[in-house]
């Protein structure tokens, strides 16, 4: 039997678009590798979703043994798993960049 098909909104707010980027960071406790997601989210709201999963990141706390990177953003594709998700790193750098001072 097929999977039914259905829409993944944005996870910002009130945001009722689809979403296209995977906000998520590698986790692993040394036996079971994956990604623990932190958002998914359009690209109106990209910047304020990373922004925000980089603070929940850095928030967490790790048992012995676990590790986890940071967020990185990953194009969504439906019926893909993912290990198979594209990273657009293209898309973190611009918001990683310190913000210059006026």
């Amino acid at each position: 039997m097929p999977m039914l098909s259905y829409p993944i909104r944005c996870t910002n707010g009130a945001c009722t678009d689809l979403a296209q980027y995977k906000i998520a960071a590698r986790w692993s406790d040394g036996v079971t590798r994956e990604l623990k997601t932190y958002a998914l989210s359009c690209s109106r709201c990209l910047t304020e979703s990373f922004q925000r999963s980089r603070g929940k990141q850095a928030a967490c706390r790790l048992a012995p043994g676990e590790t986890l990177e940071s967020p990185s953003i990953y194009e969504m594709s439906r019926g893909r798993r993912d290990a198979q998700l594209v990273r657009r790193e293209d898309l973190e750098l611009p918001l990683l960049a310190p913000t210059p001072i006026a």
